[in-house]
């Protein structure tokens, strides 16, 4: 037990925010509102709170501290794709 890593992991299109910035593309979770895929819109829609997130992409540096002060060893993340290829 005193080798187990605590830690934690997050998904990009649910917590990174920022959705238009610095050259990020659209991608489907950027036009995917609340009532899922029977629902998409040709953009981004103000209801749809993925947009935002917790907006780890402006805040990564305050989060990371938390995650230590909570006793995190280790942190999995994914960046979109539409981030890398606009």
């Amino acid at each position: 037990v005193a080798d187990f890593l605590w830690g934690g992991a997050a998904a990009a299109n649910q917590f990174e925010g920022a959705y238009n910035v610095d050259g990020k593309g659209l991608s489907v979770q950027d036009v995917t509102p609340k009532g899922g895929f029977g629902h998409i819109t040709d953009g981004p829609t103000p209801d749809n709170l993925k947009l935002e997130g917790i907006d780890f992409y402006h805040r990564y540096k305050d989060d990371v501290k938390l995650f230590a002060e909570m006793g995190f060893k280790v942190f999995r993340t994914s960046i979109a794709w539409s981030r890398i290829f606009p």
